[in-house]
Protein backbone atom coordinates (compact mmCIF):
# COMPACT_ATOMS: atom_id res chain seq x y z
CA UNK A 1 0.00 0.00 0.00
CA UNK A 2 0.67 3.76 -0.77
CA UNK A 3 1.48 6.65 1.78
CA UNK A 4 -1.50 8.53 0.30
CA UNK A 5 -3.68 4.94 0.29
CA UNK A 6 -2.59 4.36 4.13
CA UNK A 7 -3.81 7.76 4.92
CA UNK A 8 -6.78 7.94 3.10
CA UNK A 9 -7.92 4.79 4.58
CA UNK A 10 -6.41 5.82 8.33
CA UNK A 11 -8.11 9.64 7.56
CA UNK A 12 -5.05 11.47 8.34
CA UNK A 13 -2.99 13.56 6.65
CA UNK A 14 0.19 12.37 4.42
CA UNK A 15 3.10 13.94 6.88
CA UNK A 16 1.00 11.79 9.54
CA UNK A 17 1.17 9.16 7.86
CA UNK A 18 4.90 9.35 6.93
CA UNK A 19 6.01 10.49 10.46
CA UNK A 20 4.22 6.84 11.28
CA UNK A 21 5.90 4.91 8.91
CA UNK A 22 9.43 6.29 10.02
CA UNK A 23 8.77 5.10 13.29
CA UNK A 24 7.46 1.63 11.96
CA UNK A 25 10.28 1.56 10.27
CA UNK A 26 12.68 2.04 12.83
CA UNK A 27 11.00 -0.60 14.80
CA UNK A 28 11.48 -2.87 12.06
CA UNK A 29 8.50 -3.44 10.96
CA UNK A 30 7.66 -2.33 7.53
CA UNK A 31 10.32 -1.42 4.71
CA UNK A 32 9.73 1.59 2.95
CA UNK A 33 11.71 3.16 -0.27
CA UNK A 34 10.20 6.24 -1.99
CA UNK A 35 7.46 5.63 -4.89
CA UNK A 36 7.31 1.88 -3.63
CA UNK A 37 4.48 0.00 -1.84
CA UNK A 38 5.12 -0.01 2.21
CA UNK A 39 5.52 -3.84 3.46
CA UNK A 40 5.50 -5.33 6.04
CA UNK A 41 8.47 -7.47 7.73
CA UNK A 42 7.99 -10.48 9.50
CA UNK A 43 8.82 -8.97 12.69
CA UNK A 44 5.99 -6.47 12.44
CA UNK A 45 3.57 -9.33 11.16
CA UNK A 46 4.48 -11.28 14.37
CA UNK A 47 3.74 -7.76 16.91
CA UNK A 48 0.49 -7.17 15.15
CA UNK A 49 -0.74 -10.41 15.85
CA UNK A 50 0.44 -10.11 19.26
CA UNK A 51 -1.37 -6.67 20.03
CA UNK A 52 -4.44 -8.37 17.92
CA UNK A 53 -4.18 -11.21 20.48
CA UNK A 54 -4.12 -8.97 23.47
CA UNK A 55 -6.75 -7.03 22.51
CA UNK A 56 -9.19 -9.66 21.11
CA UNK A 57 -8.77 -11.62 24.84
CA UNK A 58 -9.04 -7.96 26.44
CA UNK A 59 -12.26 -8.09 24.54
CA UNK A 60 -13.50 -11.17 25.60
CA UNK A 61 -12.34 -10.69 29.63
CA UNK A 62 -14.47 -7.89 29.44
CA UNK A 63 -17.25 -9.71 27.90
CA UNK A 64 -17.20 -12.94 29.34
CA UNK A 65 -16.03 -12.29 33.07
CA UNK A 66 -16.97 -8.89 33.45
CA UNK A 67 -20.71 -8.84 31.72
CA UNK A 68 -19.98 -5.92 29.46
CA UNK A 69 -21.95 -5.95 26.29
CA UNK A 70 -19.97 -6.64 22.86
CA UNK A 71 -20.52 -2.53 22.08
CA UNK A 72 -18.74 -1.24 25.01
CA UNK A 73 -15.61 -3.35 24.56
CA UNK A 74 -13.32 -1.89 22.10
CA UNK A 75 -12.57 1.41 23.75
CA UNK A 76 -11.64 -0.42 26.79
CA UNK A 77 -9.38 -3.25 25.72
CA UNK A 78 -7.50 -0.28 23.86
CA UNK A 79 -6.25 0.74 27.24
CA UNK A 80 -5.73 -2.66 28.15
CA UNK A 81 -3.82 -4.22 25.21
CA UNK A 82 -0.68 -1.84 25.98
CA UNK A 83 0.06 -3.46 29.08
CA UNK A 84 3.74 -5.36 28.76
CA UNK A 85 2.93 -7.96 30.65
CA UNK A 86 3.05 -11.49 28.10
CA UNK A 87 1.90 -13.67 30.70
CA UNK A 88 -0.86 -11.58 32.41
CA UNK A 89 -2.29 -12.21 28.68
CA UNK A 90 -1.32 -16.05 28.30
CA UNK A 91 -3.13 -16.24 31.75
CA UNK A 92 -6.14 -14.05 30.24
CA UNK A 93 -6.06 -16.77 27.73
CA UNK A 94 -5.76 -20.11 29.69
CA UNK A 95 -8.87 -18.39 32.55
CA UNK A 96 -11.38 -18.32 29.01
CA UNK A 97 -10.16 -21.71 28.30
CA UNK A 98 -8.31 -20.51 25.27
CA UNK A 99 -11.05 -18.76 22.75
CA UNK A 100 -10.53 -18.65 19.08
CA UNK A 101 -12.89 -15.59 18.48
CA UNK A 102 -13.64 -12.32 20.47
CA UNK A 103 -17.37 -11.43 21.33
CA UNK A 104 -17.58 -10.13 17.67
CA UNK A 105 -16.37 -12.92 16.05
CA UNK A 106 -12.70 -11.80 14.75
CA UNK A 107 -10.11 -15.02 14.91
CA UNK A 108 -7.58 -14.42 18.24
CA UNK A 109 -3.91 -15.71 17.60
CA UNK A 110 -2.30 -18.15 19.56
CA UNK A 111 0.84 -17.41 21.39
CA UNK A 112 2.79 -18.07 18.08
CA UNK A 113 0.29 -16.01 15.82
CA UNK A 114 -1.16 -18.28 14.22
CA UNK A 115 -5.07 -18.71 13.90
CA UNK A 116 -8.02 -20.77 12.86
CA UNK A 117 -9.42 -18.89 8.99
CA UNK A 118 -12.65 -20.07 8.34
CA UNK A 119 -14.52 -19.83 5.14
CA UNK A 120 -16.94 -17.36 6.10
CA UNK A 121 -18.67 -14.94 3.78
CA UNK A 122 -21.20 -11.69 3.44
CA UNK A 123 -24.78 -12.36 4.38
CA UNK A 124 -24.59 -10.09 0.92
CA UNK A 125 -23.50 -13.14 -1.25
CA UNK A 126 -26.30 -15.49 0.16
CA UNK A 127 -28.77 -15.93 -2.12
CA UNK A 128 -32.56 -16.51 -1.29
CA UNK A 129 -34.02 -19.24 0.16
CA UNK A 130 -30.75 -20.22 2.49
CA UNK A 131 -29.97 -20.17 6.05
CA UNK A 132 -26.90 -19.22 7.70
CA UNK A 133 -25.55 -18.77 11.01
CA UNK A 134 -23.61 -15.54 11.97
CA UNK A 135 -20.03 -15.99 13.56
CA UNK A 136 -18.12 -12.77 12.91
CA UNK A 137 -19.14 -9.35 11.91
CA UNK A 138 -16.59 -7.05 9.48
CA UNK A 139 -17.30 -3.77 12.10
CA UNK A 140 -17.06 -3.16 15.81
CA UNK A 141 -18.23 0.26 15.29
CA UNK A 142 -20.24 0.78 18.06
CA UNK A 143 -23.49 2.42 16.48
CA UNK A 144 -23.62 -0.65 14.52
CA UNK A 145 -23.77 -2.82 17.58
CA UNK A 146 -26.03 -0.78 18.71
CA UNK A 147 -28.22 -1.18 15.78
CA UNK A 148 -27.73 -5.03 15.95
CA UNK A 149 -28.50 -5.00 19.29
CA UNK A 150 -31.95 -3.50 18.47
CA UNK A 151 -32.21 -6.08 15.99
CA UNK A 152 -31.69 -8.57 18.37
CA UNK A 153 -28.80 -10.08 15.79
CA UNK A 154 -26.70 -12.09 17.91
CA UNK A 155 -23.29 -14.47 16.68
CA UNK A 156 -24.63 -17.40 16.30
CA UNK A 157 -28.29 -16.89 15.54
CA UNK A 158 -29.37 -18.59 12.22
CA UNK A 159 -31.10 -16.69 9.54
CA UNK A 160 -33.06 -17.13 6.76
CA UNK A 161 -33.02 -14.70 3.42
CA UNK A 162 -36.24 -14.56 2.15
CA UNK A 163 -35.88 -12.31 -1.01
CA UNK A 164 -33.61 -10.09 -2.27
CA UNK A 165 -34.43 -6.64 -3.63
CA UNK A 166 -33.38 -6.46 -6.90
CA UNK A 167 -33.34 -2.46 -6.60
CA UNK A 168 -30.78 -1.82 -3.68
CA UNK A 169 -29.68 -5.26 -2.60
CA UNK A 170 -31.89 -5.07 0.54
CA UNK A 171 -32.76 -8.08 1.93
CA UNK A 172 -35.81 -9.52 3.77
CA UNK A 173 -34.67 -11.83 6.06
CA UNK A 174 -35.85 -13.93 9.09
CA UNK A 175 -34.35 -15.12 12.57
CA UNK A 176 -36.05 -16.19 16.08
CA UNK A 177 -38.83 -14.92 16.32
CA UNK A 178 -38.55 -11.91 13.88
CA UNK A 179 -39.97 -12.69 9.93
CA UNK A 180 -39.42 -10.93 7.45
CA UNK A 181 -36.97 -7.76 8.96
CA UNK A 182 -35.38 -5.94 5.97
CA UNK A 183 -32.06 -4.91 6.29
CA UNK A 184 -30.14 -3.13 3.88
CA UNK A 185 -27.33 -3.94 1.76
CA UNK A 186 -24.30 -2.08 3.70
CA UNK A 187 -25.51 -4.01 7.05
CA UNK A 188 -25.94 -7.35 5.08
CA UNK A 189 -22.13 -6.62 3.79
CA UNK A 190 -21.12 -6.34 7.35
CA UNK A 191 -22.58 -9.75 8.93
CA UNK A 192 -20.12 -12.51 8.65
CA UNK A 193 -22.08 -16.11 8.20
CA UNK A 194 -21.37 -19.94 7.94
CA UNK A 195 -24.04 -21.84 5.34
CA UNK A 196 -26.10 -23.90 7.39
CA UNK A 197 -28.82 -25.06 4.60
Amino acid sequence: MSLTGLGQRLEVSKPTVNEMIKRLEKQGWVTYERYKPITITLEGKNEAARVIRKHRLSEMFLSEIMGFGWEEVHQIAEQIEHLKSDIFFDRLDEMLSFPTADPHGSPIPDKEGDFIKNNYKMLSKIGEGVTVALKDLRSSDKEFLMFLNKKEISLGLEITVNQIEEFDHSMSISYGKHLNIVISQPIAVKLIVENIG
